[in-house]
Order: C-alpha cells, then structure tokens, then sequence
C-alpha cells in the first residue's frame, strides 16, 4: 500500500519543535483543553493583517495610504492590552505602519492572493498554509509575508523561514506558476528581507518537514494504539512557557518561570 502523506502546516511543525506536549494539546486532545488569554502582539499582527487585506478590496482609486489607515482603525480591538491607553497609542503607530507602507507600494497591481490557502503534495506531505500575499511579478509569483514584531528581520530570517519554503513548494502546485522568491515585509521599519529559492534550499526545507512530520505522526498513531501520552509528547520546558496557551494546564510549564504579561511582547 502506498504511504499515506501527513497534512503538515508552519504552524504544526513549528508546535512539535517547540514542545511536544503542546502540540498534544492544541491538536490531539479532546476537548481541548482551555487557553490563555488573547496577547496584545498578537491582536496588533492580526489588525494590520486585516486592514491590509480589506485594502484591496477597494476600487483601485480609492487604495491610498490614508484608506489604509483608517482600515486599521475600523479592525482595531483592544484584546490584550494593559489598558485603553496602551491600546490606543499602538492602534496610532499600526495605523502610521501601514500608511507608511502602503505609501511606497503599487496598490493598482492586483495581488493572485490574499491569505490565500495554498496547499499540495511535496515529497512525503502534504504542505499547507495561508500566505499573506502571492504577488505576480514578471513570469513568477512571489511569496510576501507581513510582520509586525518589534525586531527588524535579516536575508538570512527569510532564507531560514521553513514556512516561506513549504509556501512555495505549496504555491508552485495550487498555482501552476514558477515560484522561487520570498519576502519579509516589516511595516514597523518598512524594510523587506527577501531571499531567491533554489532547488537544493527547497529540498533542505522539505526534508526537514520530513523529518518534523513523520516524528509527530508516528507519536499521534502510537497514541492512539494506547501509549502513554507523557512518553509520546513530553514536555519541553523553556522561556517559552512564559507565554504558552496551555500554561494554566501544564505543571512543567508553570515550573519553568513565571508568566508574561499579555502586553509584555509589544515593542517598547
């Protein structure tokens, strides 16, 4: 019989590395058990996501840098934040973030996607994901991917970036079109990390997926043929469960140090 090919997503892969037991709990167990709270860092990525998206939803003239920023105040929430003020003063700088970015970007060229699914068989799985934006540049389409954190990202981040490479590989078959560029665009520097595939960094990046996939799956079909689970998916405590969902959950995590205020990921 054929081998039957692991659905694998950036997301499932980067929980498995981070810690086994974590990703028992987020996509195994039933019910799943309860998560923490809503972080700031997280509502403000997911603003200027949506504010970017409802962009192009405009007609070409109205797609302009104020358009833009007032789409970041009609997507605002304040989920996470230590208090209203807080909330609004990084509603303002999101809002400057994206009119900035929209200021230097050729809003009439209509993307091929935004957050769109993309999803096919490489190798021994299936890679799936939602990109941010696949944009038609030439005779390719180029992954973008939009980031919000308080660092300024590197070539080598997008050279790096597992889940930019399983988005290509993913693209190239949902679309039928050459696809070898990835880019990191981060609106709080307004500086974009860009790296050009090759066959051979591809085929790491696959590999490694590989890898990654057939560890959890082996330990998912172990599971359900009654192993132990703390065996199967251990703990991995670090400095990641200062802000793990699943902390209130797991003694291991809660030994590893005390907890991190939802906001405290925000930049200074």
């Amino acid at each position: 019989m054929p081998r039957k090919l692991i659905k694998v997503t950036p997301s499932r892969l980067g929980v498995w590395a981070d810690c086994p037991r974590r990703f028992r709990m987020a996509y195994l167990d039933r019910p799943t058990p309860p998560r923490g709270g809503p972080w700031a860092h997280s509502t403000l990525g997911a603003v200027v996501h949506n504010a970017l998206k409802a962009l192009f939803d405009l007609p070409v003239r109205a797609r302009n840098p104020e358009a833009a920023a007032g789409l970041v105040r009609t997507h605002w929430k304040d989920d996470g934040f230590a208090s209203a003020a807080q909330a609004a003063e990084f509603r303002d700088r999101a809002a400057g973030w994206v009119h900035d970015y929209v200021a230097d970007l050729d809003v009439t060229h209509e993307p091929v996607g935004l957050e769109r699914w993309v999803s096919a068989p490489v190798g021994t799985i299936v890679a799936e994901g939602r990109v941010d934006r696949i944009d038609q540049r030439g005779d390719e389409v180029v992954i973008v991917d939009y980031k919000t954190g308080r660092h300024a990202l590197t070539t080598d981040d997008a050279r790096g970036s597992q889940a930019l490479a399983l988005y290509v590989l993913a693209a190239r078959r949902t679309l039928r079109r050459p696809c070898t560029k990835v880019e990191l665009h981060h609106l709080p520097t307004g500086t974009v990390a860009a790296w050009e595939h090759t066959d051979e960094s591809l085929a790491r990046h696959l590999r490694r997926a590989e890898e990654i996939a057939d560890e959890f799956q082996l330990a998912t079909d172990t599971l359900a043929a009654g192993g132990d689970p703390d065996i199967l998916f251990p703990a991995q405590p670090g400095r990641q469960c200062a802000w793990c969902d699943f902390r209130r959950s797991c003694a291991d995590g809660q030994a590893a140090g005390p907890p991190l205020d939802p906001w405290a990921m925000l930049a200074p």
